[in-house]
C-alpha cells in the first residue's frame, strides 16, 4: 500500500480488519526494523517504504532460498532412488511366488 506513496495510519487500518492498535504495533515493528520510515504532518503520522533494507531481506532470502532448492532436489533424487529400489523389491517378490 506504502510502496507507491506515503499514507498515514488511519488510511492504512481502513485497508485491514484489525484495530488500529494492532496495525500500529505492525507498523511500529517495520519502522524498528528499518523497513518504513514515519513522518509526522501536523497530528497525522505518514509511513513510507525503504526499499534499500528491503533489498537485503531479498538477498538473505534468496541465499535460503537456493539452499534449501538444493537440499529438496537431492530429497526428491533420494526418494526416486528409494521408490526405484522399492518397486524392483516387489516384482522380484511376485516373480519368486509365480
Amino acid at each position: 500500500m506504502i510502496a507507491h506513496q506515503s499514507q498515514n495510519l488511519n488510511s492504512i487500518a481502513d485497508n485491514f480488519d484489525m484495530s488500529r492498535q494492532a496495525i500500529s504495533l505492525h507498523i511500529k515493528i517495520l519502522h524498528e526494523c528499518g523497513l518504513l520510515t514515519i513522518q509526522k504532518q501536523g497530528r497525522d503520522r505518514y509511513c513510507q517504504a525503504k526499499f534499500e533494507q528491503l533489498r537485503e531481506v531479498s538477498e538473505w532470502v534468496e541465499q535460503h532460498r537456493k539452499l534449501w532448492e538444493g537440499r529438496f532436489d537431492k530429497m526428491g533424487v533420494l526418494l526416486e532412488e528409494m521408490e526405484s529400489k522399492k518397486k524392483k523389491t516387489v516384482k522380484k517378490k511376485s516373480q519368486k511366488r509365480n
